[in-house]
Parts: C-alpha cells; structure tokens; sequence
C-alpha cells in the first residue's frame, strides 16, 4: 500500500474516532483569503484545532457563475464534513452568498454540525459603528452582483449602502502583494465611489481584504472604520462552539492542517507569510478526499454540474467530480 494513502487513511481514521469536541473546525476558501478567518479563530480560540482547505484549483470564485460557486463550495464541504469536522466555516463570502442557506440544510439540519459564514456577522458589526447610516462595501464580483449584503442589510432599513465590486485587489493578495504604487492606483479607483457616497463604515466585503487595511485606510482615511469580516466570524465560530458545547477541553496542543487543491508550494508560501508559524506545512490535494478518504456523502449531483454548463464562461475541470465543465471562450 502507498505510504502516504495509508497515512491519510490513518488520520481519518483518527478523526472519526475522536469524541465530537476534540475534532477540528473545518475553514475553506477559493485561496489565501480564509486564512484571516483561520487567524482570527486561532486567536480566539488557540485550544481548537484547524483544518483548512484552500481550493485554489478552483479559485479564485469571485469572477465565476453562482452556479459553479456554489458546486466547487458545496463539494470542499460535503468532504469536510466526511473528513469528520465539527463545525464548518465558511470563509469565502462569495462562497457565503452562493450556498449558505443550502450548507445549513444539507448539513446543520442532516447532520447537526453548525456552519458559520462571513456576511451576517460583518453586517451585525457595521450597523453597530456606523455614526451616519452610510455604509461601504467593498466585494469580489459574485459578492457585490448576489447583493447578498443589501439583503441583510435590510433589516437596517434606515442605512445608506453603497457597493462597490474590487475584483483586482484579490489578485494582488494572491501574488503576495499587499503596498506599492500600482495598487494604491487601483485601491483610489475602486473607492472613490465610496469616498463620494461619504460612508463613515467599509465592510471588507472578501477575506482577502484585511490583508489590504494598509491601503484600504490610507485611501479612505483615518475617521473611516473598517469592518473585517474575518474578526466577526471567528466571534460566531466561539459562540457556536460554546452553545452547541463542542469546545476542546484537551490540554495537548491543538493541530492545525492545511491542504489546497492547486499548487501547495505557492499556497504554503503566501500561508505562511499570512498566517505565521502554525502553518509547518500544506499539501496538495486533488479532493478532501483524497487526504480524509470516508466516502459517506454524496459528492455534487449532476444536476449542480449542469447548472454549472449551462451557467459558465470558461472551460474548466473538476477535480471534485472528475468530469470537464465545459464553458465558452475565455479559456
């Protein structure tokens, strides 16, 4: 037997095992963004473990159709959950927007396992310190056009939104760049709009963001608050943990595992730079899967692959499915 399937099949074996309170918090985004997430818990909660999936195959989902947002998302968690998490955080508000209220029926009401995502608490935050009732939000594409925040802003009927989609700033997150000429460039191009509009609040409507607060601030000035999603979530990821009573209670150090889907030497790279020391190493996957290797879900149904066909603009390979989305020009 391959050495390193029998040692994944051992870990999962582990996993499973574990009584329900010792199993690791299941965190996933498109990329690098979620890792602000996975600080922000660890910060937060530094007795729980973390695994972590990076489904850079995939990402980034800002530019993609909902459709296919929503299969990719929906196939990292169905493996998640397999692998054995206790709870599932979804650190993608793209991914936030495309599946939430699916992810908490497929497996908050199947399974029992709670799923935390990144919009509702940043809204919950923005509302709180906004002083003059006009908000800013800053989002990928998907984010911005689903106007998955406008729609939980409107319980606060009386703010004043303004969205603004920054497609590029994730592309300089994901090269590891966070300062320099070009980007200011950018980051006064995409805000102006919000510096006319005169909010007083930005979300940071993409867990790419905080990784720009430098420039962010800069450009919107001192007296602006800004929103991290990131630092919001982890807050629901504790009360959840603490509610459902799932907090790890062993004093031997927490583990934290991180696979991606692409390429793991890049990923490690810029997850170290990010995130810090607890990344010791990333590996790659072409599945969860591949490294938990249950089986008992059902991975995306056919049915979320067609939606995915007719709804796309690009050829593109599932690595989830082993089938070739096929899209038009572009690729």
């Amino acid at each position: 037997m391959d050495p390193s399937a029998e040692a994944a099949g051992s870990e999962a074996s582990d996993l499973q095992a574990a009584a329900v309170e010792s199993r690791p918090i299941g965190v996933f985004d498109s990329g690098v963004g979620g890792l602000t997430v996975a600080r922000s818990i660890i910060d937060q909660l530094p007795n729980e473990s973390i695994l972590y999936v990076g489904d850079t195959a995939h990402g980034p989902y800002g530019p993609l159709p909902i459709a296919e947002v929503r299969a990719n998302a929906l196939g990292v968690m169905d493996e998640l959950v397999d692998s054995g998490v206790k709870l599932l955080t979804i650190a993608c508000n793209s991914a936030s927007a495309a599946v939430l209220r699916d992810a908490r029926e497929r497996y908050t009401a199947k399974y029992g396992i709670p799923v935390i995502e990144v919009i509702q608490p940043a809204v919950r935050r923005a509302v709180a310190a906004t002083r003059s009732g006009r908000v800013g939000v800053i989002g990928t594409s998907a984010t911005v056009g689903s106007r998955a925040y406008e729609d939980t802003f409107a319980a606060a009927p009386d703010l004043d939104i303004t969205s603004v989609a920054c497609p590029e700033f994730v592309s300089y997150v994901e090269a590891g760049i966070t300062t320099g000429p070009a980007l200011l460039a950018v980051a006064e191009q995409y805000l102006a709009p919000l510096k006319a509009a005169g909010v007083d609040t930005v979300v940071l409507g993409c867990t790419h963001y905080p990784l720009l607060t430098g420039v962010i601030s800069y450009v919107m000035g001192a007296d602006v608050t800004l929103v991290s999603s990131a630092e919001e979530t982890a807050k629901d990821v504790y009360r959840a943990l603490a509610t459902h009573n799932l907090q790890r209670t062993e004093t031997a150090a927490p583990e934290h595992h991180f696979v991606a889907t692409g390429d793991a030497g890049q990923f490690e790279a810029l997850a170290r730079r990010f995130l810090g020391p607890e990344v010791l190493s990333v590996r790659h996957v072409d599945h969860v899967a591949a490294q938990y290797p249950t089986g008992s879900l059902a991975r995306i149904t056919p049915e979320m692959i067609a939606a995915a066909q007719r709804a796309g603009t690009r050829q593109r390979i599932s690595n989830f499915v082993g089938s070739s989305v096929t899209g038009g020009p572009g690729q």
